[in-house]
């Protein structure tokens, strides 16, 4: 007896969740409860070939003019529910704009347009709000994109937790560019473009969880200029993701079902902050499941990996930049870890909620 079955893809998924399952938080953590209620919730009924890809955008190819080459645009919508809505390094409204920047530009396209909707919850101070909308403002100006569209509905007091916002992106991606969650392969390399696992750490400290104090501050930042400068030495960029929720193990597994491949990287060579390092032993968590918000994943051929890495360096968001593994010949989707004592452990996806309201 099995507890599992193939989805159209051929990769083995949950069977179909309990009829009277409700939602918990796990839902929302991007690791393996996202997981489940996306491919047995959502896909089912909104199941097409875009959506299906598995990749943080849609890509859309538009129907030639004549003279036109091949255009193709990546589109991408995300809700913000960070709680609190200041944090070190950051806000909800700064996060917004960066991480649906960030989903697009993980297709390699150069975002161009936001729309932006408000749920306000009656008896927030305007002077918070205008706060959030002018650090967007900001984000929006660093990121060179225009906020074209927007909504605003309000809803009791005690019904929204200060404000929620969901944004969503339109971007170009330039010719000759393929980058896709699907297409990492055997003896590519793996690049992370700095230290993992700042944003949650921050976040929780602003919520007053640590019982220590650390200069810890979030990495929330729009990620299109690094990746452009990436696509200055190189199109032949594989796979890019940048690991949210769930962390840098749970984005890896994703991909590692994406490509059905395997992937070995090295804690030797994963960096991280000797403060957040601290903060995660003394809580009892991974730091490669703790959320980023300016950090990516970057999946390329062996022959490049050195040559991009050395161009990510020289970018503001890159200087930590660093190979951690390389995509391995053994079949199946896995993610495997070497660790400082030289042995080996399977990393697998997060299966439920280690920090809630994170972005």
């Amino acid at each position: 007896m099995t507890d599992s079955v193939p989805n159209i893809e051929g990769i083995m998924c949950p069977l179909p969740l309990p009829h009277n399952e409700r939602i918990v938080l796990g839902h929302g953590s991007g690791g393996r409860m996202s997981y489940e209620l996306i491919s047995k919730v959502f896909l089912p009924s909104f199941d097409n070939p875009i959506l299906k890809t598995g990749d943080d955008a849609g890509l859309i190819t538009i129907m030639k003019q004549a003279g036109d080459h091949d255009p193709r645009i990546a589109v991408s919508t995300d809700s913000h529910v960070v709680s609190p809505l200041f944090f070190p390094g950051g806000d909800i409204g700064k996060l917004a704009i960066c991480g649906t920047v960030n989903d697009i530009s993980m297709l390699g396209a150069t975002p161009l347009w936001l729309t932006a909707g408000f749920i306000l919850e009656e008896g927030l101070e305007v002077e918070i709000l205008r706060k959030i909308v002018e650090s967007m403002h900001s984000a929006a100006v660093e990121a060179n994109i225009n906020i074209i569209a927007g909504d605003t509905k309000v809803v009791q007091n005690g019904k929204a937790d200060g404000l929620y916002i969901n944004t969503t992106g339109i971007g170009i991606i330039p010719t000759g560019v393929n980058i896709s969650g699907t297409r990492a392969r055997p003896g590519d390399a793996v690049i992370v473009s700095g230290t993992i696992g700042d944003h949650g750490i921050a976040v929780l400290a602003a919520r007053g969880e640590l019982n220590f104090q650390a200069e810890i501050i979030s990495d929330v930042a729009p990620l299109n200029g690094l990746i452009a400068r990436m696509l200055d030495i190189t199109k032949e960029i594989h796979v890019l993701r940048d690991p949210t929720r769930g962390g840098l193990a749970t984005s890896l597994n994703e991909i590692a079902l994406q490509s059905n491949v395997g992937i070995m990287i090295y804690e030797e060579t994963i960096p991280v902050r000797p403060s957040v390092e601290a903060a995660c032993e003394m809580l009892g968590f991974d730091a490669l499941y703790v959320a980023n918000e300016g950090k990516l994943i970057a999946i390329v051929e062996n022959y490049i990996a050195d040559k991009v890495l050395a161009a990510m360096k020289e970018h503001p968001l890159g200087t930590d930049a660093a190979i951690i593994g390389t995509v391995t010949e053994r079949p199946g989707p896995h993610v495997m870890l070497k660790t400082n004592f030289g042995t080996t452990r399977m990393i697998d996806m997060m299966s439920g909620e280690m920090l809630p309201r994170i972005c």
